[in-house]
């Protein structure tokens, strides 16, 4: 997972790949790297993303409260419609913003 800072104030983490229990180290990592100091947003860039079980599920919602706990919002972009669904189903859209593409995505974040 690669991250990258468009702005001080929001990263982008760039999930490739499967995201199942196995990727909690790789997840979190990404999460330490992303949270630097004045990093108020987090945007999730799912558009590599190959496959995404309950376990991965998991991670992001653990991503969730320890990015709520740094009074951190998280964002999304690049999730298929099946990825949305389950996101919906889950009701993690209730929680993590969901947009159509990178640019919105930082908008929303009040970083472009």
């Amino acid at each position: 997972m690669e991250v990258r800072q468009p702005s001080e104030s929001a990263s982008i983490i760039d999930i490739a790949g499967d995201v199942t229990s196995a990727s909690e180290d790789v997840l979190m990592n990404a999460y330490g790297r992303a949270s630097g100091a004045g990093v108020t947003s987090l945007v999730l860039n799912f558009g590599g993303l190959d496959y995404m079980n309950s376990g991965g599920i998991g991670l992001l919602v653990t991503l969730l409260v320890r990015a709520q706990r740094q009074r951190q919002r998280i964002l999304a972009f690049g999730l298929s419609d099946h990825y949305r669904q389950i996101f919906e189903l889950t009701r993690l859209d209730d929680a993590v913003g969901i947009h159509d593409t990178e640019h919105e995505a930082l908008a929303a974040a009040g970083a472009n």
